[in-house]
């Protein structure tokens, strides 16, 4: 008895977790990017505003150091030079402190900015957060925005393996479009 009552109130927790995500709102495509100013790990301040003029792909993710996390790190940086073809930066963000994206950073050789969002604020602007075993983390979503400050395209549950040359599809394609 007590081991089904402790799998109903497992489901019925994950179950809310899963229907508080699907309530955030999140910014959608057409809509203009929230602008924010973040720390980067070389304690640097970055704000959206500061890529106008660029195609920025917005990341949100988990957890420095985690196996998904890293994957997708890995895929992005991988591929930098493809975004810097193509005028784009990359930008990460997670609840992580300064000094953990430093470290990341340097233990994965990535070469783009990772930014500090440790009160989870813009993660929450952006409908990214979730709660995981109390904790407030980042939810893996990404969002593609257009030189002119608008979200032109919103990846939500991103698979990490694929996920960088699939943006890079989408952002090709916009860009024969525009």
């Amino acid at each position: 008895m007590n081991k089904i009552f402790l799998i109903a109130t497992a489901i019925v927790t994950t179950l809310t977790l899963v229907k508080a995500q699907d309530t955030q709102k999140q910014p959608a495509a057409g809509q203009p990017a929230p602008d924010f100013s973040l720390t980067t790990g070389d304690g640097s301040q970055v704000s959206l505003k500061d890529y106008k003029g660029k195609w920025v792909v917005l990341y949100f993710y988990p957890k420095d150091f985690t196996s998904g996390c890293t994957l997708e790190a890995q895929n992005f940086q991988r591929d930098l030079a493809k975004y810097q073809n193509a005028k784009a930066v990359i930008l990460g963000v997670s609840v992580d402190n300064a000094q953990s994206h430093k470290d990341f950073c340097a233990k994965e050789g990535l070469n783009f900015k990772l930014l500090a969002d440790t009160d989870a604020k813009v993660s929450g602007e952006y409908g990214s957060t979730m709660d995981y075993k109390g904790a407030k983390m980042a939810a893996r979503n990404t969002f593609l925005i257009d030189p002119q400050g608008k979200i032109v395209k919103v990846y939500t549950g991103v698979k990490p393996a694929d996920h960088s040359e699939q943006v890079l599809k989408d952002l090709a394609d916009l860009q024969k479009g525009a």
